[in-house]
């Protein structure tokens, strides 16, 4: 599913003007990315997920096909944990 499939769905379930749902999608889209990017500030959607700023250390790795060793730098990244109730409805166990 697209961001457009599930701006499409939105406009046809509520009834709302196409246009009004993409304008609320992009901005919730903006206020997650600001918050994880910016203030690296996680967000929890209750019942859904939430979205995480993970760090990684440096740590060294090797290029195999070159024969060296190289340093990856200590980086964050986001990522997204389910909640414990979206998994169980995923498994069928609600």
């Amino acid at each position: 599913m697209t961001k457009a499939d599930i701006i499409e769905e939105i406009a046809n379930s509520t009834g709302v003007a196409r246009k009004d749902v993409t304008a609320t999608v992009e901005a919730f889209m903006k206020v997650v990315k600001g918050s994880l990017l910016e203030r690296r500030e996680n967000v929890y959607l209750r019942g859904f997920g939430s979205f995480i700023v993970k760090h990684r250390a440096e740590k060294t790795a090797r290029n195999i096909t070159m024969n060296t060793t190289i340093v990856i730098k200590a980086h964050d990244f986001p990522s997204f944990k389910p909640a414990k109730s979206f998994v169980a409805k995923m498994k069928g166990e609600q």
